[in-house]
């Protein structure tokens, strides 16, 4: 079974941030209204609330009313006060500086051994953290000094990123540091909200906290229109929260599908993120057809991938540029253009030709007496339209010469085969990454079952420029990190062909996404 943070990438629960001011709702004209209730809907009971043994999105957004962390995020990826109002890093090293006056939700000061212990906490694998490895390396450790309020942090290994992985962890007070069943429920926040009822299944009420004063960035906490309350409702049927949220009894939910016709007949406004959806891998283990890279470049060139993005999108998605979609992505380019092969059948049939794959008498291509068998697996949870994506997958495989099986699997089951049994030729289905060193595990190194190297990946090229940029602090290896992405690309080690534009419609409320989920303090109510 893969490292829960293994299945969360590779089923694309990590959505990435909002692309800057497609990131937030329109409120021009409106006057905010304090003393109001903001009701959000989440597609599933966020389970466990503890933020530093999750990575599913819809408990990252109710732990973002709950939690802070050092650092927050500007729409272009910049860092800004949080927790910390000072802060220096190396890609080893790191220090951070906290604002006086910061305080629990039960009214504890929060403290730099606080804080070092959460830090701590997720570095030390026996903790079985799923953002170990994710954002902080493994053996990463923490001191503090009380007198300064400085918290001084070694990297297990060199992280480029170290300011932004380390700066955007949710904090977590000292009593549920000691008693993790207390952060479980939502308890020992350093955020804006506190949690006052949980009904699991049902829905979760969060009041906001009457001494908060300190982030992100300044002033923030004391704008007009913030909401007292806030209510996260579990409504998992998307044309129900459509519906609730036409009536009102919404005031933000994220609607996909074709369910977002209701919404935009009524011209409610709504703030996007970009996170991909449409990717392509294939299992290049020895013994399997895609180990050659013609037979890649074949199997590829025989898609219309502008047909599957616009199937698999409803045609509502964005060609990707990139396998890392956020806006806040500290390397913005364009890794994609120009650097996949295009569609052409017949060159397809050529690629396989020339990798000795002739066709049989059955119609299905053989090399060496061994039929060319493909095992395509996706997502389930992706959605109706990655089912459709699929059949248009085997419809133009089976053309080329391939005999195709498509199999549809959970999460778990998805997780399993990937990450266990290795019985797969094709994966439909997207990893998602905030920044280029989360991707180095899934794409280089040693494959499964020692490693995360899924795929069983081995690109020199993407190996030696990935290596270098991971010792440039932030993003001046960016260059490097961009070659190395494209040299994965133009070897179809990775295809990424369609992002999906994801909207959360507002009704009465106005607010911005940012590192995939409603910013807190952006929230203003607004009268009917």
């Amino acid at each position: 079974m893969a490292h829960p943070r293994n299945s969360a990438a590779v089923l694309g629960v990590l959505a990435m941030a909002a692309s800057g001011c497609a990131g937030c709702t329109s409120t021009a004209g409106r006057q905010p209204v304090d003393g109001r209730t903001f009701t959000l809907a989440i597609g599933s009971d966020p389970a466990s609330l503890d933020p530093h043994l999750t990575v599913l999105s819809v408990t990252s957004q109710v732990d973002r009313f709950l939690y802070d962390s050092l650092l927050d995020l500007t729409a272009d990826g910049k860092p800004v006060a949080g927790l910390a109002g000072k802060w220096t890093a190396t890609t080893t090293t790191a220090s951070f500086t906290l604002r006086a006056g910061i305080s629990c939700a039960d009214d504890t000061p929060l403290t730099a051994a606080d804080v070092a212990a959460n830090i701590d906490f997720v570095g030390d694998p026996a903790s079985k953290s799923p953002v170990t490895g994710q954002t902080v390396a493994p053996g990463t450790s923490a001191t503090a000094d009380e007198a300064t309020r400085t918290i001084t942090v070694t990297s297990g290994k060199p992280d480029a990123f170290l300011l932004r992985d380390i700066g955007t962890l949710p904090i977590v007070c000292g009593k549920a540091l000691r008693d993790r069943k207390l952060a479980t429920k939502g308890e020992g926040g350093t955020g804006m909200f506190t949690i006052t009822e949980a009904v699991p299944g049902d829905h979760y009420t969060l009041t906001r906290r009457t001494d908060y004063a300190w982030g992100p960035g300044t002033g923030q906490a004391t704008r007009p229109g913030l909401p007292d309350r806030v209510v996260v409702r579990v409504v998992p049927d998307t044309r129900t929260a459509a519906g609730l949220l036409l009536s009102g009894e919404l005031n933000a939910a994220t609607i996909t599908g074709p369910e977002r016709q209701l919404p935009d007949a009524k011209g409610l406004a709504h703030a996007d993120f970009v996170a991909p959806l449409g990717e392509l891998f294939y299992n290049q283990a020895d013994g399997r057809p895609g180990h050659d890279e013609s037979v890649r470049r074949g199997l590829t060139q025989a898609l219309d991938l502008a047909r599957l993005g616009s199937v698999l999108t409803d045609g509502t998605g964005t060609p990707s540029t990139g396998m890392v979609t956020a806006a806040m992505t500290p390397c913005p380019g364009d890794t994609v253009t120009g650097n996949l092969p295009v569609h052409d059948p017949a060159a397809a049939a050529s690629a396989l030709d020339t990798a000795g794959w002739k066709p049989g008498p059955d119609g299905v291509r053989v090399k060496k007496g061994r039929r060319l068998e493909l095992t395509v697996l996706y997502g389930t949870q992706l959605g109706p339209t990655m089912t459709a994506t699929a059949e248009l997958a085997r419809q133009a495989w089976q053309s080329l010469g391939a005999a195709v099986t498509v199999r549809g699997l959970d999460g778990p089951a998805l997780s399993q085969e990937l990450f266990g049994t290795g019985g797969w030729d094709v994966l439909l289905g997207p990893i998602g990454f905030a920044s280029p060193n989360q991707m180095v595990p899934f794409v280089s190194g040693p494959a499964v079952p020692a490693g995360t190297n899924f795929a069983h990946i081995e690109n020199a090229g993407y190996d030696e420029r990935a290596r270098q940029a991971a010792t440039m602090v932030n993003d001046t290896g960016c260059p490097l990190w961009t070659a190395a992405e494209t040299a994965l690309i133009a070897r179809v080690d990775a295809v990424p062909y369609i992002d999906s534009v994801v909207p959360t419609y507002a009704h009465g409320a106005g607010f911005e996404i940012s590192q995939t989920s409603i910013k807190p303090s952006s929230i203003r109510m607004y009268a009917e």
